[in-house]
């Protein structure tokens, strides 16, 4: 029940914040472009080196991954989910392309492409972020995957 309520919570969020993002220019400041770069950076070196803890700690606490399989809400969930990932397929060469941030109120809305070898097999899709303030730093509070 929680986790339908979550994706219904999810898919929401996603509707309402589509005609904002239509409405939303474009953000073009360097310096937050490179923040957001050097999160994806990490979220890659963490895939990379198979290490849920380290992509976890990329979200708020209270953060929400909304994958294909499922919706997971907290890092401690979050954690897991990717723990089971890399049990399952060893991850290399995880990339993240961010291709379009969009401020949406206090928050960044980033589109983008991901792609990665698992298990020798070549896999990719698109995602949405949502970032939030943490003290000086951004981080994820939702991520929504594609394939």
């Amino acid at each position: 029940m929680k986790m339908r309520l979550l994706g219904a919570l999810a898919g929401l969020a996603i509707g309402l914040a589509t005609p904002a993002i239509a409405q939303e220019k474009e953000v073009t400041d360097p310096e937050i472009r490179l923040q957001l770069d050097r999160i994806d950076r990490k979220f890659d070196e963490a895939c990379n080196r198979s290490d849920g803890a380290a992509v976890a700690a990329l979200f708020t606490e209270n953060g929400v991954d909304v994958t294909p399989t499922g919706v997971f809400a907290g890092q401690p969930a979050i954690e897991k989910y990717f723990e089971g990932i890399f049990q399952k397929w060893h991850i290399t060469g995880h990339k993240n392309k961010l291709d379009h941030l969009y401020e949406l109120g206090s928050h960044l809305c980033a589109i983008g492409e991901w792609s990665l070898e698992a298990t020798s097999q070549p896999a990719g899709g698109y995602w949405t972020l949502v970032y939030s303030r943490d003290g000086d730093n951004w981080k994820i509070r939702a991520m929504v995957t594609l394939f």
